[in-house]
């Protein structure tokens, strides 16, 4: 078994920002990824894909976008810039490498890795919020015989110029690439939302980034904040009632504190191409047949693929799920630069608006509890 100071899973944005505020506090971080290269998730996003949050606090620790970059980067803009800082002196990678399983072991951590296993004083588990697609498995899934792909496995428009598309989940990626599928040539878009979504612009009036409004309503009481984005929604978009899209009964800030889900962040021409029809919204699904889709109000169609926008778990069971860290949805009971179990933590499984900020500072305190740590005992 190799020995190392402190172990970071996971080599995207919170795995990088963990390991790089490590070492900006003169510590030492092995970081595992089990893909060929860092920012694998970003890498397997679909071509349009923007920042829903602005340039200024979505990038790594103390570490801007480069003057030039958009108000909401790109895809490739963010690539670049964690291919950029992942490259700083000091931190050690072993991609390629699975993490399997953590367990205590004495007064240090056993990481179970199908390359052999490392001792570690601590561990920083950053494998992100998104990290296992999850499609439902709706009664006839396995009979329909058109094509059913998950969003992370969408790229671009092109092999479905022409064909009859359903996309299931109204949230920001639903959305994009229902729009991405309606402005190419998709003969006919289908946006199935089951539940009401909240919808935020990405880009408020007078070209203000609506996370910025967002975060300041983080510290504001709960049904101001709701009253305050559902006043918002109204002036912005005014009542999308008869395309479907009611305003929902719980508000923005409530449903992102009770479930974790947060609004579908958007701009305005989405909003557009479902007023003018180019993307229809329908109910949720109810069962598949091989050539059909039945809708949970009885309404049918007959899509040539279906994309589904349904989520991500968060897939910590097998490595952590044996040690009583894990709350509710599979979210750890602690975070940050609270300690979840003596010299483990976890960062970046905070759904909130400006999340990428927020994860930022999430690993600078949580790098700076860890220093204090190992000052006090020393190995």
């Amino acid at each position: 078994m190799s020995e190392r100071q402190i172990v970071v899973v996971g080599a995207g944005l919170a795995g990088l920002a963990s390991a790089l505020t490590l070492k900006d506090v003169g510590l030492k971080p092995l970081v595992l990824e089990r893909a060929d290269a860092v920012a694998a998730a970003w890498r397997a996003r679909y071509d349009r894909l923007r920042l829903n949050t602005w340039r200024g606090w979505s990038h790594l620790p103390d570490r801007p976008f480069p003057k030039g970059t958009g108000k909401f980067p790109t895809r490739e803009q963010v690539i670049q810039h964690l291919e950029r800082h992942a490259a700083d002196d000091g931190i050690e990678y072993r991609l390629g490498t699975t993490v399997n399983r953590i367990d205590r072991d004495g007064d240090r951590w056993s990481v179970q890795t199908d390359d052999g296993d490392i001792a570690s004083r601590q561990v920083v588990v950053a494998t992100g919020y998104e990290n296992q697609p999850s499609i439902p498995d709706w009664p006839g899934r396995d009979r329909f015989e058109g094509e059913l792909l998950h969003a992370c496995d969408y790229r671009n428009p092109e092999p479905y110029a022409g064909k009859r598309a359903l996309v299931v989940g109204p949230g920001c990626t639903g959305m994009e690439i229902a729009f991405d599928l309606a402005e190419n040539g998709a003969a006919k878009v289908w946006l199935s939302a089951r539940t009401p979504p909240n919808i935020v612009l990405r880009e408020g009036p007078g070209g203000l980034p609506g996370d910025m409004l967002g975060v300041a309503l983080m510290h504001a009481p709960v049904r101001f904040a709701d009253a305050f984005t559902n006043f918002a929604r109204r002036m912005d978009l005014g009542d999308l009632t008869e395309y479907g899209l009611p305003v929902p009964e719980e508000g923005v800030f409530s449903r992102v504190r009770r479930l974790g889900v947060a609004p579908a962040v958007v701009d305005k021409e989405i909003i557009e191409a479902i007023k003018d029809g180019r993307i229809e919204i329908v109910r949720g699904v109810e069962s598949l047949a091989p050539t059909s889709v039945t809708m949970t109000d009885g309404a049918g169609m007959e899509p040539d693929v279906i994309i589904c926008a349904t989520g991500y778990a968060r897939g910590l069971e097998p490595l952590v799920g044996h040690l009583g860290v894990l709350g509710e949805r599979g979210i750890p009971r602690a975070l940050g630069p609270e300690p979840a179990a003596p010299g483990l933590r976890f960062v970046g499984y905070v759904p909130r608006p400006g999340g990428l900020g927020y994860m930022a500072k999430e690993a600078k305190r949580t790098a700076k509890a860890i220093e204090r740590e190992m000052a006090a005992v020393p190995a």
